[in-house]
Order: structure tokens, then C-alpha cells, then sequence
């Protein structure tokens, strides 16, 4: 892909760079970040607040290993322990990972496409902060008289409509950050499908475009569900109701079916724009184009469809009808497909390329391969069999936290060390960035892959106490967890501080085998870019 910086018709640039000027005038200080709709800072904004929330879920993580380095109650009591592990669920899912890849959204894509910025820069503002009052609204839920909700990151009745105040804020809080979602995706989608530069069609979008673009449209489907699941929670604990209250025949159950439907395309909303990432990255440091494009494009596509109807795998518990757990077991197993077709591309993209293996490249091959572990024991939990042995266990606590830590964080430090010199303008320390992959590498997997054999043995999720014979595993995990979270302490002062504050200038185009619009513009990239729309060719 080329472009020709400065073509398109005088009149239309002059009026594109006449409205720039008069609506996205650079503001300085504190109103910059306040009232700023350029999509650079609030891409910024996004990616800051994410690491904040990362480092406040991440204590909370620190705080359940602790507790569970021995048996019997150390630290905390049961209900304590309860609300630091739903928490920490709520805040690493709503307040870190979706508004990471929601930044990295606001920063690559009208780089990527070759727009001025986003479609609506306004309503682009105002999805950031209705973001800092929700993640408020959650941390203050632990200091009311009942405590943070106890009732685990799925809110399940009736549990979640016999807590406190605690409970009331997390729902509007989830009410807050899922309008964000929402408006955040109509935003996205809009500046995709009508902003992209002349001579970019669809099937010459890059990667990260085309995952956001089908990420978007999964956001607009299921966070109005989400938002139906709590608003119906809400009005049972207060409004009489009783929807989920058998006692006034309602049915717990239709809770996790509602949930669920939002629940399983929420997964995927997770990990799909991390897969665009990857099909940037391995392309890039193979020195090729990457394998079969139209078929990524095709998969991520089926992969979203298919999240719509897989829901009820994490019900297999439920004692649903036996040709409803063939369907939903069926249905989960085809997904393996266009997953699969991706990892395969991703490797045919690297076999016999000019490979190097600096941070970026590094972390996409991370990815790969503790992605990869995540998805094969998650086949293994889609057979219903399996999974009604070790439901509620330490594997599936195994399984999702390699998807999520592993597989989503592990494209998120990807994409970061990647486009960072574009961001900064300044390259990161390339033996820092090294040291911290490694470590990652090495602590998540002692973290997380004796889970799975706590989890064969038995040792159920959510507990704060636990039988003897689990206790080696335990205290093992909980000082590899200690060391990963002191590495990414490590990556905040160390890697992205430094790289902010200063270090070797950045090219334009940093890395040989890189390819894009956004590699076309100076680093750091600047405040305006692309008033006049380039030609692609």
C-alpha cells in the first residue's frame, strides 16, 4: 500500500483544514485534556487511565494471592476476600482491557485509514469521561457500610440482590461504562466506513481496522443487553420485582442466559482487536505481507457471528436438556475454526520470512503461543463432560486468565512497543523492553499453568480457604504472581515513563518491514495529521 500525501480536490482541502482549525483548535494546559477532541489525546487518555485501573486490579489480585499463600483465613475474612475478587474481575474487564484497546483504537485508526480524526470528536470526549466517575464509583463501593459487591464479576443472583449499597454502584457504574462502549463503537464505525482516504476499499483496510470495525458492531449488540441484565437486577432489589427471585417465581437461571448472551461476545470484543495487532506486528518483523488477509478477514467475522450462539457453555452446570448441551458444545467447538485459521496464518506469515526479534515481535510470538494453551484447554471446557467435572474450578480460572492476561495483555504490550515511537517519537530501551517480555513470559505461566492442576484436583474458584494437600501450589503461585506484578510495575517506570520523558529519536518509519498510512507521517505523530486526505494506491 502507497499513498500520495496532498492528493484530493484544493476545495475540499482547504475546507477540511479551514474546519480543523476552527473546531479542533490546539489547546494547551489542562484544557487540552478536559475539553480536547483530538483523537490523539484521547487515545492517550484512554490508555492512561487503563494502566491505572490495570495497577489498582492488579493490587486487588495481589491482595487474593496473598490470602490464598496459606490455608485457613490469614488476612482477610471470607466476605473481604469475596469483594476483592469480584472487583478485581470488574475492574481488569471494564476499566483496564476494554478501554486499553479502546486508546489504541483512538490512535491507529484514523492514522490507519488516513482520516483527520474521528468522526464524532465531540461524543469521543465525552465516551472518555463518563469512564473516570464509573471506575469511582466502583473503587467507593468498598468503603459503604455493606462493602463492594461479593457476588463475583458475573453478578449472579441471588446473591448480587442480597448485597449492600455496594452492589447499586457497580450497576450504575456498568451502566456508565457501558454508554462509553456504545458510544465509543458508533464512533468507530462511522469514522471506518466513511472517512477512510480515497483508493482504501474495504478489503484494503488494514487488520487492526477491519477487528475494530467487526469489535464495534459486537459492542453496539450486546452492551444494551448487559445494561437490560443489571437495570433488571436493580429494580429486583428495589422496586419489587422479581425476575431472578424464585421466591416470587423468578428464575435465577434467565439471569446467566441474559448475562451470557453478552457475556461470551464480550470475550471475543477482548481478544479481536489484539489478533489485529498481531496480523501488524508478525508481518511487519517477518519482513512479508501477511498470509492470506481475505481469510483473516473472513475469520474474524465468523468468529464474531459464532460468539452469538455459544452462550450457553458456560451453563452446562444448569442441568439444561442434553440436546441443548450437544448444541451449545457443538457450536463452541466450531469456533476452534476460524481461530485456528488464524493462528495458522500467523505462522505461514513467519515461515521462511527475514525474522527479527525485537519487544514487538518478541510479545507477538508470546502471544501466539500462551493464546494458543488458553484456546486448547478452552476446547477442553467446551465439552460438556469435562466441564461439568471441573466447572467452578481453578482450571477455568487457568483457562481465561491465559486468554485474557496472556493473550489480550500480551497483544496490548505488543501493539505498545510497536506504535510507541509513533506515539513519543522516542524509541523505548530495546534491552528493557527485552527484560520485561521475559519476565512476563516466564512469571504469567508459573502464575497461571499450576492452576490447571489445582483445578483437576479439585480446589474450587472464589474460595478464600482450602484443603492442605493444595497448599504447595498455592504458595508457589501466589510468589509468581507477586514477581509478574512487580514486572509491570517494572514496564510503568522503566519502559514507559523514560520513553515519554525522552531517548533516541524516532524515524518516521522505525521498523523496515512495516507497512501503512500511519508510518507516512513524521514521529511523534502530529497534533493535525492528514487535513488532506493521501491517495492510497
Amino acid at each position: 500500500m502507497s499513498a500520495i500525501p496532498g492528493a484530493g480536490s484544493p476545495g475540499h482541502a482547504a475546507r477540511v483544514e479551514h474546519a480543523d482549525t476552527e473546531l479542533h483548535a490546539h489547546p494547551h494546559g489542562w484544557r487540552r485534556w478536559l475539553y480536547g477532541t483530538n483523537h490523539k489525546d484521547i487515545g492517550s487518555l484512554y490508555l492512561w487511565f487503563s494502566l491505572i485501573m490495570f495497577m489498582t486490579g492488579g493490587v486487588l489480585a495481589l491482595f487474593i494471592r496473598l490470602e490464598l499463600f496459606q490455608p485457613s483465613l490469614q488476612f482477610f475474612q471470607p466476605e473481604l476476600y469475596n469483594q476483592f475478587v469480584t472487583m478485581h474481575g470488574l475492574i481488569m474487564v471494564f476499566g483496564a482491557i476494554m478501554p486499553a484497546f479502546v486508546g489504541f483504537a483512538n490512535w491507529m485508526v484514523p492514522l490507519q485509514i488516513g482520516a483527520s480524526d474521528m468522526a464524532f470528536a465531540r461524543m469521543n470526549n465525552f465516551s472518555f469521561w463518563l469512564l473516570p466517575p464509573a471506575a469511582v464509583m466502583l473503587i467507593a463501593s468498598f468503603f459503604t457500610s455493606g462493602g463492594a459487591t461479593a457476588s463475583g464479576w458475573t453478578l449472579y443472583p441471588p446473591l448480587s440482590l442480597q448485597m449492600g449499597f455496594g452492589m447499586d454502584l457497580a450497576i450504575f457504574a456498568i451502566h456508565l461504562l457501558g454508554a462509553s462502549s456504545i458510544m465509543g463503537a458508533i464512533n468507530i464505525i462511522t469514522t471506518i466506513l466513511n472517512m477512510r482516504a480515497p483508493g482504501m476499499h474495504l478489503m484494503k483496510m488494514p487488520m487492526f481496522c477491519w477487528t475494530w470495525l467487526i469489535t464495534a458492531y459486537l459492542l453496539i449488540a450486546v452492551m444494551p443487553v448487559l445494561a437490560t441484565a443489571v437495570t433488571m437486577l436493580l429494580t429486583d432489589r428495589h422496586f419489587g420485582t422479581t425476575f431472578f427471585n424464585a421466591a416470587g417465581g423468578g428464575d435465577p437461571v434467565m439471569f446467566q442466559h441474559i448475562f451470557w448472551f453478552f457475556g461470551h461476545p464480550e470475550v471475543y470484543i477482548m481478544i479481536l482487536p489484539g489478533f489485529g495487532m498481531i496480523s501488524h506486528i508478525i508481518p511487519a518483523f517477518s519482513r512479508k505481507p501477511l498470509f492470506g488477509y481475505a481469510s483473516m478477514v473472513y475469520a474474524t467475522a465468523a468468529i464474531a457471528i459464532l460468539s452469538f450462539i455459544v452462550w450457553a457453555h458456560h451453563m452446562f452446570a444448569t442441568g439444561m436438556p442434553v440436546m441443548a448441551q450437544l448444541f451449545f458444545m457443538f457450536s463452541t467447538l466450531l469456533v476452534a475454526v476460524p481461530t485456528g485459521v488464524k493462528v495458522f496464518n500467523w505462522v505461514a506469515t513467519m515461515w521462511r520470512g527475514s525474522l527479527t526479534f525485537e519487544t514487538p515481535m518478541l510479545f507477538a510470538v508470546g502471544f501466539l503461543w500462551v493464546f494458543t494453551i488458553g484456546g486448547l484447554s478452552g476446547v477442553l471446557l467446551s465439552l460438556a463432560p469435562i466441564d461439568i467435572q471441573v466447572h467452578d474450578t481453578y482450571y477455568v480460572v487457568a483457562h481465561f486468565h491465559y486468554v485474557l492476561v496472556a493473550g489480550s495483555l500480551f497483544a496490548l504490550f505488543a501493539g505498545y512497543y510497536f506504535w510507541a515511537p509513533k506515539w513519543t517519537g522516542h524509541m523505548y530501551n530495546e534491552w528493557r523492553g527485552k527484560f520485561h517480555f521475559w519476565n512476563s513470559l516466564v512469571w504469567v505461566n508459573l502464575t497461571f499453568f499450576p492452576m490447571h492442576f489445582l483445578g483437576l484436583a479439585g480446589m474450587p474458584r472464589r474460595y478464600a480457604d482450602y484443603a492442605a494437600q493444595f497448599t504447595d501450589l498455592h504458595a508457589f503461585t501466589s510468589v509468581a504472581a507477586l514477581m509478574f506484578g512487580l514486572t509491570q510495575v517494572y514496564f510503568l517506570f522503566f519502559i514507559v515513563i523514560p520513553n515519554i520523558r525522552g531517548g533516541p529519536k524516532a524515524a518516521a518509519k522505525p521498523w523496515d518491514g512495516a507497512e501503512g498510512l500511519e508510518w507516512t507521517v513524521p514521529s511523534p505523530a502530529p497534533f493535525h495529521t492528514f487535513d488532506t486526505p493521501p491517495l492510497v494506491k
